[in-house]
């Protein structure tokens, strides 16, 4: 591709298959490495979760990242600290496309968060011209194809969220919603068992509202019998583990066959 040639960003089949409600399986990365992101690319997920919320990233620590991830047909998403335009349009400049908007409660909320994804009329990012994902200012109609090209996923993660959730899921630029299933059962009191009938109850409900709207729906389960649960139940946007997970389980696993205390 060219500087001149038609720009094509390539996190848009992303968003085309959660638009069509094609199963997309993602893996969550925390660790903040570009080697572990990079090594996470290669094993072929159709998405990776790289989260500034509740993780040691930034900026400086997401650009290395997107580097490793140049050659991977994984599709990078990110989860802002919060759904606040500054942070959005400083991520979105550095390259990304795909976004999971935390603690999202209502309606206006997804509005602002789509707003803050899209340059004016259509919403209020700011205008820079030479920045990492118009390739330094290299690509001439970077600003009339990005609006079209940004995937925005909102996080359902209160009581608040599941009582708004058919408002929310009929915002226009909401491309799917996103079951936080930690931060749901602290919301309904039960903090620590996102497998409690009422926290359950909740999810369902959130699963039926997205179809009910045509969008999709997605969730966090890195236990795989939750996973296939939520896939049975038209869960289609689905995180299947973590990076941190993995490596901990695996050290834990070893560390009890050689070490007797």
């Amino acid at each position: 591709m060219t500087a001149s040639s038609p720009y094509q960003p390539l996190p848009n089949g992303f968003r085309k298959s959660v638009l069509s409600g094609e199963t997309v399986i993602g893996c969550w990365s925390s660790l903040a490495s570009p080697i572990v992101t990079e090594l996470l690319g290669v094993l072929n997920f159709d998405w990776l979760l790289l989260d500034a919320e509740h993780a040691p990233n930034d900026v400086n620590t997401l650009i290395p990242q997107l580097m490793a991830l140049k050659d991977s047909r994984s599709a990078p998403v990110v989860r802002p600290p919060c759904n606040e335009n500054v942070g959005i349009k400083r991520l979105l400049d550095i390259g990304f496309y795909n976004f999971l908007i935390p603690f999202v409660d209502s309606a206006e909320d997804a509005r602002r968060a789509v707003a803050a994804t899209r340059y004016p009329p259509h919403g209020v990012r700011g205008v820079s011209v030479g920045h990492r994902a118009n390739r330094y200012g290299t690509v001439p109609n970077y600003l009339d194809v990005a609006n079209d090209n940004i995937c925005v996923i909102v996080q359902i993660e209160s009581r608040a969220a599941v009582e708004a959730i058919d408002e929310i899921v009929a915002v226009e630029g909401v491309d799917a919603v996103f079951v936080g299933p930690s931060d749901l059962a602290a919301a309904y009191g039960h903090l620590g068992n996102a497998n409690h009938p009422d926290v359950q109850q909740a999810i369902e409900r959130i699963f039926a509202s997205a179809r009910a709207g045509g969008k999709a729906s997605g969730i966090l389960a890195p236990v795989q019998a939750d996973a296939e649960r939520y896939l049975s139940m038209g869960c289609r946007v689905v995180a299947v583990c973590a990076d941190l997970g993995l490596l901990r389980g695996a050290a834990q696993a070893v560390q009890k066959h050689f070490i007797h205390e």
